[in-house]
């Protein structure tokens, strides 16, 4: 039996080592509908209380696919922004959960709103194997070796420059796996990750459009950095929206999304699988959801 749990749990750890390619698609609200997901720069950019929530599942009837679930809150007074980010993850039996606060700095630059931002964020990381989902011995020293690991502090860092059209950023998430070596290491991280995008004006008023075109370069250890390029069209007054980007990783995201008065916002996308895995299952899709309570 130790035998079979053992074993089992090895293949947990190698599933959970491809199902973490879904780190090669991040949510994909990081690049246009909330940048704070992957920038802490980005806690409070723009007066007021924004409330975000992302769901996330990968599209497949494989037990225990990966499943993603965020909610980040972020307020902004004067030249400060506050942040909270919650974030929950399960791949087979691991499950993972962080928490992270955020500070950041907003200096205007000019009377024609060009900024420069710097955030930070602190907090703790929890990852565990489930021993309910063990057929085996749930006793086993290699479970209990890996859940035997103490919550962990960790956090990320972000800088920026905005203007009303152009968006030039930098930031290092999940500092502590970047700066420190763990012993019992199962899925791979995000290291870094810039990216540039400029803002087009094609018309104003009620049939208002604009289109932002945005590159991206990003760093997932154990990997090959990865690319992505696309844009984002606003339509009817900018409130409607139409995204799609492509990845270096040979896959595509796709997405559709309302901006209902700059108050309630709702999106889909969905992004088709790696080239690695798209023999073995199919893309996700995410759901966002934002309301600005100060409006």
């Amino acid at each position: 039996m130790k035998i079979i749990s053992t074993t089992l749990v090895l293949i947990a750890v190698m599933a959970i080592g491809t199902t973490s390619k879904a780190q090669l698609n991040p949510l994909s609200a990081q690049y246009y509908t909330n940048q704070y997901l992957i920038n802490p720069a980005f806690a409070g950019a723009g007066q007021g209380i924004k409330l975000n929530g992302a769901y996330r599942k990968l599209w497949s009837n494989v037990p225990g696919s990966p499943l993603t679930q965020n909610l980040t809150v972020d307020y902004g007074f004067n030249k400060v922004g506050l942040g909270l980010t919650v974030n929950n993850e399960s791949a087979g039996l691991q499950r993972q959960t962080r928490v992270v606060g955020s500070y950041a700095y907003h200096l205007q630059l000019n009377d024609n709103n060009h900024q420069l931002h710097f955030g930070v964020s602190l907090g703790f990381m929890s990852q565990r194997l489930e021993n309910a989902d063990i057929y085996g011995n749930p006793a086993d020293p290699t479970v209990g070796q890996y859940n035997d690991r103490k919550t962990y502090l960790d956090g990320d860092f972000g800088v920026a420059y905005t203007s009303d059209k152009f968006n030039l950023q930098a930031a290092i998430p999940n500092l502590k796996s970047v700066l420190k070596k763990d012993v019992i290491k199962l899925a791979d991280v995000a290291t870094f990750y810039t990216a540039a995008s400029y803002k087009i004006g094609i018309s104003e008023g009620v049939e208002g459009m604009d289109i932002e075109p945005k590159v991206a370069y990003r760093g997932v250890k154990g990997f090959d950095n990865i690319w992505d390029a696309g844009a984002q069209m606003s339509i009817a007054n900018k409130q409607v929206f139409l995204l799609g980007m492509y990845h270096s990783t040979k896959n595509a995201t796709f997405g559709l999304g309302m901006d209902y008065k700059k108050r309630y916002l709702v999106s889909g996308t969905y992004t088709t699988q790696t080239s690695a895995l798209s023999s073995y299952t199919n893309g996700s899709f995410e759901l966002n959801l934002r309301v600005n309570l100060t409006k």
